[in-house]
Order: structure tokens, then C-alpha cells, then sequence
């Protein structure tokens, strides 16, 4: 008996537990996910949140989170912030903790790694848990691109930008949209119809109520930018959902990046710049049914792999046959993908190198439709995928995404 549950311990550290019927198997020590919220997500500069740095959004977040997480707040082992351009992230993300109310006890790290810094987030409060130094951990992904935007990579020594592939790495990434949809043939027509899709279904789900359940209410302070004057608003929806969107009205709009051919990308089949917060509750199976709270979902694994930098968006077409492969199912076993739509040239590229359903991915739309924070993408795909999974009966979810000088990450889930 004892040699059996060393087995399996073995088992879930390394990743090696295959099949669906294995992934769905319930044990004591599963990583499980128990609460899943978001922020509404809102136009950089011009959105409700403008005018809230990222210790505002966190301090609203982590408010939250004791609010909706029925969880102690000094139970949580480990707190970890995926955020990308955030300047002393470190002391916003304690400060907001302890501003919040969860105890000086709670530490709290910070992790960047570009638009996954979200899913690694996850998955490292899931491997503290899963070797024993913590039993609870919170996962955050936050941006304020208001607050903090993306003037692109820093300026390096020559003996490092004599590398070609090291200097495209400092590329802007509508360059690599570009490149995409040059060196792989995706069309502007195509990106187009992909992105009104996005639009669409954002449109319906909204409409719909189908975020009710993930987005949070945020109460902020909005500065009226004729007067100065600062009033309190509560915002509750996301802001960038265009009712309406056609492909032929995308059409008419113009090339972002004339300066870089076949000039594809646009401000319609780009993901839009916005501000977000989004935050998961993970514990051990045995510490969730000891606390009588509800799972949503149970983190299985994460695959992280590097592509040619020029070309970046293509990741999730090799990051997510690494993972399937690693937990030893098919495309067909998956029931739902979120796929960050970070440009349309990357996200059709994707869908058509894996030979995806377009309708198992983003079913409530995408990043072009709603906007990509670049640190709270990783989680807010979780966020968003739990919530859909639990309205459809739906069993399985991978997320994935690309990431800025070339990287793909993706991560598997299974609903009980």
C-alpha cells in the first residue's frame, strides 16, 4: 500500500499520469481550483480603470478574493503575481496584499514571463502545492497598460544584437504579426473574418450574461479629464466589445504597421490594449473537501517550449501538442481551448496548424474582442474557461498563448 501511494506521488510530480480516464481520476492530492474571478477588462487610457495603477487593481483584487474565496485569508501558503511591464512590482503586490487584509504572514513573489506571466503564476503556487510547501496558494495575473505601456525592448549591448535571432527579440511585435502572416500565408481577408468571429461571440456572451459569474465588481476613482475632478464608479462589464462587428466592417479598417509588408494587422484583428486583474484559488484536493468548498476545476500540467523570435505567435502550435502528449490525450479528448488572440495572423495560424474546431476555441471570443493585459491573460483564460466548462457540462480545457521573444506556453485543466 505504501509503495502504491509512493507511486503515485511520483506520479503527479513528474507529469506522467497519461489517459483521459487518469486525468479525471479524483485523488487527495490533486491541485485543485476553487474559486476563479476577474476584473472587467477596460480600455488602456480611455477605459474606468485608466486611472487605476496596478496597486489599485490588485487592491481590489485581493479585496475581492477574501470576499469570494471563503477561505482564511492567513490559510494562503503563497501568494504569486504574474505581471509584465509593472515597474517595483514586488512592493505593489505586498503592499496590496497587506492593504486588502490578508496577514503579514502571507508572503508574495512576482513572476514575468510576457503574456504567460498569468499561467506560470498558476502553476507555480501548483507545484508548491503539489510538493508539500504549501497547501493553499492564490495565482493573479494584473496589468494597467494605462499606467504602465509597452514601449517595446530595452536597448542591449552590440555583442548581443550581433545575433540575429537575439535582435529580433527587440522587434516590436506587430513586426512578428506581420512575418506571421507573410512567411505562413494568412490573409488579410481571413484575419479579418476570424476577428469579426471574436467580436461576435464576445457580443453574444455579454449579451447573454455569460461573464456574470467570472467578472468581479471594481469600485474605483475615475478623474473626468476636462475638470480634474475625481468621482467613484463601480465598473462591472468589460468596455471593448464592438456591437456589430462585421468582417467587411474590419475591412475598411487601415494597416497598423504600413511600414512592414504584407501589412495585415490592423487595430480590428489586433488584440486591444487594456487594463485587468484576474486571480484563482488553488489547494490540494483533501484541503478543499476539509473546507467545504466547491471545485471548479483541477490543474493538471503546463508546457513552456521557445520558437524563432521573429515569428513568436506561432507558439501555441508547438507548445500545445507538447502538452496533449504529455498528459497522453488527443485534440479530440479536449472539449475547450482558450487561445490568446494576441493578432489575428498568429491566432488563425494556430488554429489552422492544429487542425482546430474554430468552434471549441474562444467561444466567448478572445483578446481582440475584450483585450489582452498582458500579465492577467494567463489567468483570466482560466477564469473564463472554468466558468464556460461549468455552463456546458464541458470536461476538459487547454489555454495557451504566445509569448514576446518567442515562446509558447499552454495548460491543461479537467472539471470533476
Amino acid at each position: 500500500m505504501a509503495l502504491d501511494r509512493i507511486r503515485q506521488l511520483a506520479s503527479q510530480l513528474t507529469g506522467t499520469t497519461q489517459g483521459l480516464s487518469a486525468l479525471r481520476a479524483r485523488n487527495p492530492e490533486d491541485v485543485v481550483i476553487t474559486m476563479a474571478i476577474r476584473s472587467p477588462l477596460t480600455k488602456a487610457k480611455r477605459g474606468a480603470l485608466k486611472d487605476t495603477g496596478v496597486d489599485g487593481l490588485l487592491l481590489e483584487l485581493f479585496k475581492q478574493t477574501i470576499a469570494n474565496s471563503k477561505v482564511d485569508p492567513a490559510l494562503v501558503g503563497d501568494i504569486c503575481v504574474g505581471t509584465v511591464l509593472t515597474p517595483d512590482a514586488c512592493y505593489h503586490a505586498r503592499g496590496a496584499s497587506l492593504a486588502a487584509g490578508f496577514p503579514e504572514s502571507v508572503p508574495v513573489q512576482v513572476m514575468n514571463r510576457f503574456c504567460s506571466s498569468g499561467l506560470m503564476a498558476a502553476t507555480t503556487i501548483a507545484n508548491q502545492i503539489r510538493v508539500g510547501q504549501i497547501e493553499v496558494g492564490l495565482a493573479i495575473g494584473v496589468e494597467s497598460m494605462s499606467q504602465n505601456p509597452d514601449n517595446g525592448g530595452p536597448a542591449q549591448c552590440e555583442a548581443v544584437t550581433a545575433n540575429p535571432a537575439s535582435k529580433d527579440c527587440l522587434m516590436p511585435m506587430g513586426w512578428t504579426s506581420e512575418n506571421v502572416a507573410k512567411e505562413f500565408s494568412v490573409s488579410r481577408e481571413i484575419m479579418d473574418e476570424f476577428s469579426a468571429m471574436s467580436y461576435q461571440r464576445a457580443e453574444v456572451a455579454q449579451k447573454e450574461g455569460r461573464f456574470k459569474k467570472e467578472i468581479v465588481p471594481f469600485t474605483v476613482d475615475v478623474t473626468d479629464p476636462k475638470t480634474g475632478e475625481k468621482r467613484r464608479v463601480t465598473v462591472d462589464q468589460d468596455d471593448g466589445i464592438r456591437y456589430g462587428t462585421t468582417q467587411e466592417s474590419l475591412s475598411k479598417i487601415r494597416a497598423a504597421f504600413p511600414q512592414w509588408q504584407p501589412s495585415c494587422t490592423t487595430g480590428g484583428n489586433a488584440s486591444q490594449i487594456t487594463d485587468g486583474a484576474a486571480a484563482v484559488m488553488m489547494m490540494t484536493r483533501r484541503k478543499a473537501e476539509q473546507l467545504g468548498l466547491p471545485i471548479m476545476g483541477k490543474f493538471v500540467t503546463t508546457t513552456v517550449t521557445g520558437v524563432v523570435p521573429r515569428v513568436m505567435g506561432i507558439g501555441p502550435a508547438y507548445a500545445i501538442p507538447m502538452l496533449l502528449e504529455k498528459a497522453g490525450i488527443s485534440q479530440d479528448d479536449v472539449d475547450m481551448y482558450e487561445i490568446n488572440e494576441a493578432f489575428a495572423s498568429q491566432y488563425v495560424y494556430c488554429i489552422k496548424a492544429l487542425g482546430l474546431s474554430p468552434e471549441k476555441v474562444n467561444v466567448n471570443g478572445g483578446a481582440i474582442a475584450f483585450g489582452h493585459p498582458l500579465g492577467c491573460t494567463g489567468v483570466r483564460q482560466i477564469v473564463t474557461g472554468l466558468h464556460e466548462m461549468e455552463r456546458r457540462g464541458a470536461k476538459v480545457l487547454v489555454t495557451s498563448m504566445c509569448i514576446g521573444t518567442g515562446m509558447g506556453a499552454a495548460g491543461l485543466f479537467v472539471r470533476d
